[in-house]
């Protein structure tokens, strides 16, 4: 019988033991405002979709990617042009 040792990697890779480090944390925290604007994009995008579409719905999908822009614009301008990954390291 041939053991598939790819699989168990992948399941102890993700252990209860292994938490984020604190540079991880703050790359995130920093992050933070970008990835609620872009949740906020998509649920504007879903709801949408959901609908037939009016005008409403378009200045909501416009409002949030504009909220967005500007959130990944000051994560940029916070970060002075660098990846967020190289701050954190």
């Amino acid at each position: 019988m041939d053991h598939i040792v790819t699989v168990q990697e992948a399941v102890t890779a993700f252990a209860d033991w292994m938490e984020p480090t604190n540079a991880e944390l703050a790359t995130i925290e920093l992050e933070m405002p970008a990835i609620l604007a872009d949740v906020d994009l998509v649920d504007a995008e879903i709801a949408a979709l959901e609908t037939r579409p009016a005008e409403l719905d378009a200045r909501r999908t416009r409002r949030a990617r504009r909220r967005a822009l500007a959130a990944r614009l000051a994560l940029l301008n916070q970060t002075g042009g660098t990846s967020v990954a190289e701050d954190a390291a």
